[in-house]
C-alpha cells in the first residue's frame, strides 16, 4: 500500500467535503433569506387609533374594549379595564373589533401615559 498516495486521496476527499459544506451553507442562507422576504411581505401591520374597539386575545379570557390608547415604540399598548386596573399587552395580541349591533361586551379602555 502506498501511504503517500493514500494521504493525497484523503486530502482530496476532505477538500471535496469542505466544498460540499460550503455549497450547503450557501444554499441554506439563500433559502432563509427568500423565506424571510416572503414572510415579511405578508405581515399585516396593525395601527390602532383612539376610539378603536379592539379584541384582546388572552388564553383564559377574551376581553373587548375601546377608548384612548398608548402605544410604546416597541409595540406594547397600555389598557385599562372597568375596574380601573391598567396593564400592558403586546400589540400583536390585539385585533380591531367590529361590534355587532345587539350584544354586550366587557369594556377595556386604552389610556394615554404622559
Amino acid at each position: 500500500m502506498d501511504f503517500k498516495k493514500a494521504g493525497m486521496l484523503r486530502k482530496q476527499q476532505l477538500s471535496e467535503l469542505e466544498e460540499w459544506r460550503d455549497k450547503a451553507y450557501h444554499s441554506a442562507k439563500i433559502y432563509k433569506e427568500k423565506t424571510e422576504k416572503w414572510h415579511d411581505k405578508r405581515i399585516k401591520h396593525k395601527e390602532f387609533k383612539p376610539g378603536d374597539k379592539v379584541l384582546l386575545f388572552n388564553s383564559r379570557v377574551k376581553l373587548f374594549g375601546h377608548g384612548k390608547l398608548d402605544v410604546a415604540s416597541h409595540g406594547a399598548i397600555t389598557l385599562q379595564d372597568d375596574g380601573g386596573r391598567t396593564f400592558k399587552v403586546n400589540g400583536h395580541r390585539l385585533k380591531i373589533f367590529l361590534e355587532p349591533d345587539n350584544k354586550e361586551y366587557d369594556v377595556i379602555n386604552f389610556i394615554e401615559e404622559t
